[in-house]
């Protein structure tokens, strides 16, 4: 399947089962009345959840941590972006916070195997979090495009990336990531017997798993790689 990290998308990656730390490990609250529900309104998904019922999301954070290593995977494949993360990790002595990055000079981050671009991205996002220009202690309360609009701002973070933060960081009932290849390779396999899929004919089919739109989508992923390794 395509994973977390997005190596068959954009080299993306948002979690990691060494460094990033597991949150929650239990489902979400609205887990169980989700499939519940999707599987009453959607024939394919009535099939596909009983066969990974065993798994579920389980968010990881922080969310500076995250969004670091989303910035960090970039364009490279997963097995990079662990080794120049696991050096990252080193530089900054496993203390991975806003100020400690700031803290270092732009060679010290390149050492640890970033990019000149990395490097921008990577203190864009602290100096972000330092500024204030991030409200992420009101992110619980805040609607997912009024999030997805603040972290599109930070320099190296699109709307992909964005929307597998409100995911796996905040675990959003209802994100539906239209530009991530396995979702729409998933959708292609299971409603239009292998045909390639547009955006618009994608979310006509998730109209119809609106209000978990998220919870689909897992299972969209399972359905290509059931073992929930980094997804």
């Amino acid at each position: 399947m395509v994973l977390l990290s997005g190596a068959e998308i954009n080299g993306c990656i948002l979690s990691s089962t060494e460094e990033v730390s597991i949150v929650e490990e239990v489902a979400p609250d609205y887990w169980e009345q989700a499939c519940m529900e999707l599987m009453k309104q959607d024939r394919i998904l009535k099939k596909i959840i009983p066969k990974h019922d065993s798994t579920f999301l389980m968010t990881r954070g922080d969310a500076f941590t995250t969004l670091a290593r989303s910035i960090v995977g970039q364009q490279i494949s997963v097995a990079a972006a662990q080794a120049v993360w696991k050096k990252v990790l080193l530089t900054l002595k496993k203390k991975v916070n806003p100020k400690n990055i700031l803290a270092l000079s732009g060679d010290d981050l390149k050492l640890a195997g970033l990019s000149a671009r990395k490097v921008e991205y990577i203190r864009d996002l602290a100096e972000h979090f330092v500024s204030g220009h991030l409200h992420a202690n009101q992110w619980k309360g805040m609607e997912d495009e009024a999030i997805i609009k603040e972290l599109s701002a930070i320099r190296g973070i699109g709307r992909w990336t964005a929307e597998m933060f409100l995911i796996f960081n905040m675990a959003r009932p209802n994100i539906l990531p239209l530009d991530d290849l396995g979702l729409i390779k998933a959708i292609s396999l299971n409603y239009f017997s292998g045909e390639p899929v547009s955006r618009n004919e994608a979310r006509e089919v998730a109209a119809n798993w609106a209000p978990w739109r998220t919870v689909a989508t897992w299972y969209m992923w399972r359905s290509l790689d059931p073992v929930a390794s980094d997804r």
